[in-house]
């Protein structure tokens, strides 16, 4: 080959290869920003009316492609300087359960759990509601609505379901029985997220108060814990049609009904109260204050919105800051996944903003009132203080385990509670 077809080669090779390069970098850039673009719509539920529509969950496979692909990009901080978790979750912990969520987790046996329950939204003052709605065979069943919290979901409840609506299958007496509604919160889940301010506490009970009556109910009882107590204490306060009595596994008595010198019991409790607020509060004044600068953080980084509620797992289960101790791995990642692949982190951070300083507060019912106290919880609330503000306590139990997430942990221990607690409602 001569001097000169070498010369004329050598400059169209390097050409090729740069042009070649462009391509391949164009289709890489293509592909991310088409798959950012998809991301950033997130999963939308079908739209609404006031029909009771029924509903099923498919997420599609692009999102779940993509959450892959950013869990394998994902950028790590250096380890915490303490071996606790007074830093936040330990990088170790988290690494973990990433891992875990990246190359084994399956987001569809989650959804086939969800599937396997009757599912349906509805359109209650201009938004759509999503809700489980579980009737038993046993007709003289007491109807019931569950409310989870933050950073819980519907999945907290899936386990309880069987065993309240089926109780004969499940160690129960058929008139132990239940029908059972666990709603999703506006901005949770497959619900629809408020565009405008004032979904606050009571505008949620009074919809959940439409929510029963078209379901055709017109006598119920209701349970929540951590936001969930917040609504049930508030159809409470409301004396929603129907409501005939409440349970409550978190009652709100913030401020403590504390009268003249605190004694030793109530000591330690304001104490635990005053740690809570010192020490573990960062998350509930960000999200009250700030929800929408917290929300692009949670809302970009799956690793980031896994933190955010993990770390709630192992604070707040009665686990010793071991979660998969009393939950498995999947149920923690099902709930996690719920979050992300919604897009739910900003408009669930919202409602501290709408009712963390305003509505989540003592209020004196006047209605029959149940509370069942679980060891884990974020402090442990008194008889004596819940007697000064509910007027009807009827029922009053100290479990012997469980925390904050009661029916997700002790599925057996809650469903127990509530049998006893509803008992006389029969």
């Amino acid at each position: 080959m001569s001097d000169t077809d070498t010369r004329t080669i050598e400059p169209l090779s390097r050409r090729r290869a740069i042009f070649g390069a462009a391509a391949v970098a164009a289709a890489g850039y293509a592909a991310t920003s088409s798959s950012d673009a998809f991301a950033a719509a997130a999963y939308a539920p079908p739209p609404t009316t006031s029909d009771v529509s029924p509903f099923n969950v498919r997420i599609p496979q692009i999102q779940l492609v993509d959450l892959k692909r950013r869990l394998a990009a994902t950028r790590w901080p250096e380890r915490e300087q303490v071996s606790d978790w007074s830093q936040g979750v330990p990088l170790e912990r988290l690494r973990s359960l990433v891992t875990h969520w990246e190359k084994e987790y399956d987001w569809r046996r989650g959804e086939r759990q969800l599937n396997s329950f009757p599912q349906f939204r509805t359109n209650i003052d201009g938004l759509g509601i999503h809700f489980l709605h579980v009737r038993s065979k046993h007709e003289t069943a007491l109807p019931i609505i569950l409310t989870h919290g933050w950073p819980g979901s519907v999945f907290e409840f899936l386990k309880v379901i069987g065993p309240l609506t089926n109780p004969t299958a499940h160690g129960g007496k058929a008139e132990d029985a239940f029908h059972v509604v666990v709603p999703s919160l506006p901005g949770f889940g497959f619900s629809d997220k408020p565009t405008d301010k004032g979904w606050n506490l009571p505008r949620i009970a009074r919809a959940w108060t439409i929510l029963m009556k078209r379901l055709g109910y017109d006598r119920w009882v209701a349970q929540g814990g951590d936001w969930g107590a917040g609504v049930t204490t508030w159809l409470a306060q409301q004396r929603a049609a129907g409501l005939a009595a409440i349970h409550l596994n978190l009652p709100i008595m913030f401020p403590p009904p504390v009268e003249g010198t605190p004694n030793s019991e109530e000591r330690a409790s304001i104490a635990q109260l005053v740690a809570f607020d010192k020490t573990l509060s960062g998350y509930a004044k960000v999200q009250a204050t700030r929800p929408q600068t917290i929300g692009y953080a949670l809302t970009d980084s799956p690793v980031g919105q896994a933190a955010w509620i993990y770390e709630k797992f192992g604070d707040w289960t009665d686990s010793n800051h071991d979660p998969e101790s009393v939950l498995t791995r999947e149920e923690v990642l099902n709930n996690i996944s719920l979050y992300w692949l919604t897009s739910t982190a900003t408009s669930s951070a919202r409602l501290y903003a709408e009712s963390f300083y305003t509505d989540f507060s003592t209020q004196k019912l006047d209605l029959p009132v149940a509370v069942s106290v679980f060891p884990g919880e974020l402090y442990r609330p008194l008889k004596p203080w819940a007697e000064k503000i509910y007027s009807q306590l009827f029922y009053w139990n100290e479990v012997s385990k469980g925390g904050h997430f009661a029916a997700f942990e002790q599925p057996g221990l809650f469903v127990t509670e509530l049998r006893q607690a509803f008992r006389k409602f029969r």
